[in-house]
């Protein structure tokens, strides 16, 4: 709780669905969130923590369909029991917002009925459905994992229109959002078992140009489907799966990280719906893709843009013409981009500035219109501002 208050970030805690009960659930959330006089406040006001916490998202358990799982239940078990948990802990603090199991992933034989089901069951008293997923190139088909977006778009348009089934099914007036509480590349990884060892070197990914640009696509989607997808969390901020390695003398920052700073500092406001005319690339997996996947945001209060593309070719430009067709007046105002010619480049310890973002020189725009072309192999993000 210190370190999310020291980053400015809201924490989500998880209860425990699998070996826990409905009664630790709920007692989990009077620990962090009643004030004192009770029981469990009062344990965590011994702990040095008067105030309350104030957790305000809370997943019901966690990946409940899987065979990994101590504790794995069945769709309509699991339903049953985070109903009665999810009941009981808003019970105990009725502003939290509760989080559900969904599928660990599109994968899942059970997936996307597992999603129904529990939905059905659990509907009016949880607000959000989670999803899981972690993207690879275990093939070595790189045109086809720079297509991912496909894939991620897919997952949300499925679970969008399970969200609105079981809505009209049950006859509610309320609603559920999606929350993609884990999501990252994961697929290089270093074996799992630290034989408790003290922080041992676990499943360091060390991430190359392919897998930010697929990063990039995955936050593209995150803006486009923003209206239905409200949460994400990235796994995991430091270190294991991270796109951020440290050691006692230093910081290694992955080229995955740029395209992540250059998303969160830059998208703010509301997400633009943006029509894409692209040259198409044939993929294995996916078919024809355009070779363009892009994204926009809007700020009406500071009247500031950002635009967000992803040159998904190996070896081809394209030359770009954006049009921005309300009529008022756009000045581009800033233009940064990560690239390189080789997708499985890497940023080390010793080379460590392989990969990163860089300025770029800032296209005109002239009666709403902007040329640009995007290199092979590129994210590039524009700002802009109305004048």
């Amino acid at each position: 709780m210190d370190f999310c208050k020291a980053i400015n970030a809201a924490p989500m805690m998880g209860v425990n669905m699998g070996t826990g009960d409905i009664q630790s659930a709920s007692n989990l959330v009077e620990y962090c969130n009643a004030p004192v006089g009770t029981y469990w406040s009062d344990m965590r006001a011994s702990h040095g923590f008067a105030e309350p916490h104030n957790v305000h998202y809370w997943c019901v358990g966690n990946e409940m369909d899987g065979p990994w799982q101590v504790g794995q239940l069945d769709a309509v078990a699991y339903g049953k029991k985070a109903l009665e948990a999810a009941k009981m802990m808003k019970w105990q603090d009725s502003s939290i917002k509760t989080i559900l199991c969904g599928s660990s992933n599109d994968s899942m034989a059970t997936y996307p009925d597992w999603d129904r089901t529990t939905l059905e069951i659990a509907w009016e008293r949880v607000d959000y459905l989670s999803m899981h997923y972690y993207a690879g190139n275990k093939a070595n088909d790189t045109a086809s994992y720079l297509s991912s977006a496909v894939a991620f778009e897919r997952f949300v348009d499925t679970l969008d229109g399970t969200l609105r089934f079981v809505k009209a099914k049950n006859r509610s007036t309320h609603d559920v959002h999606l929350s993609w509480d884990e999501w990252q590349v994961w697929y290089k990884g270093d074996p799992l078992h630290g034989n408790w060892t003290e922080a041992p070197h676990l499943a360091e990914e060390i991430y190359n140009l392919e897998d930010a640009l697929v990063v990039a696509q995955w936050l593209n989607v995150f803006l486009r489907k923003s209206k239905i997808l409200q949460i994400a969390c990235v796994a995991q901020i430091v270190n294991v799966i991270s796109w951020l390695h440290t050691r006692k003398d230093g910081l290694l920052k992955h080229p995955s990280y740029y395209a992540f700073k250059m998303v969160s500092n830059n998208a703010h406001g509301e997400a633009l719906d943006v029509l894409v005319k692209a040259p198409l690339l044939e993929t294995k997996q996916y078919d024809s893709v355009p070779a363009l996947d892009v994204s926009a945001s809007f700020d009406t209060e500071t009247q500031k843009g950002a635009l967000f593309i992803v040159n998904r070719s190996l070896t081809e430009s394209v030359s770009t013409e954006i049009v921005w067709q309300d009529g008022k007046t756009v000045e581009v105002d800033g233009a940064w981009q990560l690239a390189g010619n080789d997708p499985k480049e890497v940023n080390t310890w010793e080379t460590p500035n392989q990969l990163t973002t860089k300025a770029i020189s800032v296209p005109a725009v002239t009666s709403g219109h902007a040329t640009l072309t995007l290199p092979p192999l590129s994210f590039t993000t524009l700002t802009t501002r109305i004048v």
